[in-house]
């Protein structure tokens, strides 16, 4: 049942806050912290319980597992499991689930039960979106996020916040139906092939599809997180979207919403369709090359503060998306650290753009100039976070974006190179936000008071661990490598394989907790009790 917790507990909070902002303002705070807190220490203590490579000694890719039927006679499951890969975004999910509250705490004075509620609700879906493996699971999951994350923005949020939500909605509602559109595709496909109907993950692993079948599948779901991460030239809901949303929304946006397309590409597109990867991967690769550039430029052009970073998400989730295409060790182990990382670096920033907003009133960084003078605090961490966003060596990002490159590198030379560019753009509109908001000469005389003790202190939090995924990287390597070892090789085309002997079969599995099959070109591997 713990990972059936890890998804009731924030429920449960989000029920709680909304009914306790009737007696008092406070409570709403403290019981999604709350929540949240309780939620970290579960997935710690399974992290800790299962640390990097040695988790999966004896046990295969998967760390926990419930299953439940739901309705079985078309084949849908209550069905979560837990992997290295799934434990991490849970991880980053509830530690930015927490820091959003934290940021939100003064800025937000209206309707405090219900905006809690939708911030819980939101993160609810999350955590369901990294922890189904059934695919009509997944998409309630997944669809669970939009509605709160509508209201997020059009009740809390900016001057334009009507057009940002509705957009954010189209957008995302159009590929979350494509996406089922390629569910149930998927589903009938298997069905006819294997002659049993069923949206379990592990089943459709190995459905036999023709390329045509498998290109057009692909796509629906390869469009559907394309939207969400988001990739060129799916990316227009973003900037309206991040630049509207409140404070918190922004946080949770750039650091978790993002990266369920990312998740998507990694859980979904890469094991069910690997022959329409490798034929689509110049496609995406390029699509990739070219977010990591425009949004840069689109960056650099910016006077907004708040769309400003907005847009280095479209730059820097651009290396996410190639490192997925790559598909190789070092590509995909670069994606999965830029996705951890960005979460952090930019869900800062949005947290600092949003703490000088409540105390201006304005983003325009044509009235700014000469902040540091009047709140040095909020100054030097703005630049650590800028240096962190452009991938300064010694933290975190700067260790997935380099992965990430010398996976590129053994795929295409030119590519790679189109690649570093876009580091050196973000070293141009990194360091220029520092020096137009902070530096050069003031516009108007701001008297504005720094960063208050518990800013302070959450700034500080997320400054350690980008410190510690730069300098001590392994322990989140480690954690996805058996995921990410065997994501490009999960899939078996049945009338290629060849089962080995029975006894040999039986002695690898007792060993190790996973079943082989060989005949094929790289080894492919299955959890116990696939009916595979």
């Amino acid at each position: 049942m713990t990972l059936v917790w890890l998804i009731i507990i924030p429920f449960l909070g989000a029920v709680f806050a909304w009914i306790s902002a009737r007696w008092s303002s406070r409570w709403p705070r403290w019981i999604a912290v709350s929540a949240l807190t309780v939620d970290l220490a579960i997935a710690l203590n399974l992290w800790v319980q299962y640390p990097g490579a040695l988790a999966y000694a004896g046990r295969g890719p998967w760390i926990a597992d419930f299953s439940y039927p739901w309705m079985p006679q078309l084949g849908i499951g209550f069905h979560l499991a837990m992997d290295g890969l799934s434990l991490l975004m849970v991880l980053l999910t509830v530690s930015l689930g927490i820091a959003s509250v934290i940021c939100s705490w003064t800025e937000i004075q209206e309707r405090l039960g219900f905006f809690h509620f939708n911030l819980m609700a939101v993160l609810t879906g999350i955590i369901g979106v990294f922890l189904a493996v059934d695919l009509i699971l997944f998409y309630f999951f997944w669809e669970l996020m939009l509605v709160p994350m509508y209201f997020l923005i059009a009740v809390w949020g900016h001057e334009n916040r009507a057009h940002a939500a509705i957009k954010f909605f189209i957008f995302t509602q159009l590929g979350g139906l494509l996406m089922l559109l390629a569910i149930l595709g998927l589903y009938f496909v298997h069905g006819a092939g294997t002659g049993a109907y069923s949206f379990d993950y592990f089943e459709l692993l190995n459905t036999p599809m023709t390329p045509v079948t498998s290109m057009w599948l692909m796509l629906g779901f390869f469009v559907a997180f394309a939207v969400k991460l988001p990739a060129v030239p799916f990316h227009p809901w973003l900037p309206d979207a991040h630049t509207e949303a409140p404070t918190a929304g922004s946080v949770i946006l750039a650091g978790l919403l993002l990266k369920t397309g990312a998740y998507g590409f990694l859980r979904f597109v890469l094991p069910f369709f690997p022959e329409s990867v490798e034929a689509f991967a110049p496609t995406a690769m390029i699509l990739a090359v070219a977010g990591i550039l425009y949004g840069a430029f689109l960056a650099f052009a910016q006077t907004d503060l708040k769309r400003l970073v907005a847009y280095t998400s479209v730059s820097h989730l651009g290396f996410v998306l190639l490192g997925v295409f790559d598909r190789n060790e070092l590509g995909l182990q670069g994606a999965v650290m830029q996705m951890i990382c960005h979460g952090f670096s930019t869900g800062a920033l949005f947290i600092l753009v949003g703490s000088l907003q409540e105390r201006i009133q304005t983003r325009d960084m044509n009235r700014m100039g000469g902040l540091w003078s009047t709140a040095p605090t909020m100054g030097g961490i703005g630049l650590f976070f800028a240096l962190a966003s452009l991938g300064l060596p010694g933290l975190g990002n700067f260790v997935g974006e380099f992965l990430v490159l010398l996976g590129t590198y053994e795929k295409s030379v030119y590519i790679t190179a189109l690649a570093v560019v876009g580091l050196v753009l973000a070293a141009v509109y990194s360091l220029s936000m520092i020096l137009w908001a902070f530096q050069g000469p003031k516009a108007e005389d701001w008297r504005i008071p720094d960063l208050s003790i518990r800013e302070t202190a959450l700034m500080g939090v997320m400054i350690a661990i980008l410190i510690w995924l730069g300098l001590f990287p392994q322990p989140v390597l480690n954690t996805a490598a058996e995921t990410l070892k065997y994501l490009p090789n999960y899939t078996v085309t049945a009338h290629t394989a060849t089962p080995v002997q029975e006894g040999e079969r039986d002695s690898v599995a007792r060993e190790t907790g996973i079943v082989p099959i060989t005949g094929l070109k790289s080894p492919a591997f299955l959890p116990l009790g696939s009916s595979k």
